[in-house]
């Protein structure tokens, strides 16, 4: 079986980017393939990378408070490239009110601060077991 590919990926105008790596980190010691994009991506650019790196997942890192936009914009992109196959996931200082609508809005999971990189592992291998 080969292994699960995760583009990580900080959009937007953030300029912060240790949880991102963090959580790079941890997939990668998981065994998975992780490509971290960089700093301010477009979600176009992010998307592309997906694509091209044929990713299971997206991990999206969002501090700025445009994740509500930003997250929207992924998923809308991979819906018109026919990759809507790619799960979206994501972090950061999000507020609990707006996790709800970043799930019907189709964001797999979401992720806080204080979430233990443990528990993002889990929760990428059984996403992919189930899908």
């Amino acid at each position: 079986m080969a292994p699960i590919r995760v583009v990580v990926a900080k959009p937007g105008l953030d300029g912060h980017d240790r949880g991102a790596k963090v959580i790079a980190r941890a997939l990668r010691d998981a065994g998975m393939e992780v490509v971290y994009t960089g700093l301010h991506q477009t979600p176009e650019q992010i998307v592309d990378a997906a694509i091209q790196e044929d990713a299971d997942l997206i991990g999206l890192s969002v501090l700025s408070g445009a994740h509500m936009t930003l997250f929207k914009r992924v998923i809308e992109l991979l819906e018109e490239r026919g990759a809507g196959d790619i799960l979206v996931f994501g972090g950061g200082i999000i507020p609990e009110a707006d996790i709800p609508l970043l799930k019907s809005a189709g964001v797999a999971a979401v992720f806080t601060p204080g979430a233990r990189t443990q528990d993002v592992v889990e929760w990428v291998r059984q996403a992919m077991s189930d899908a």
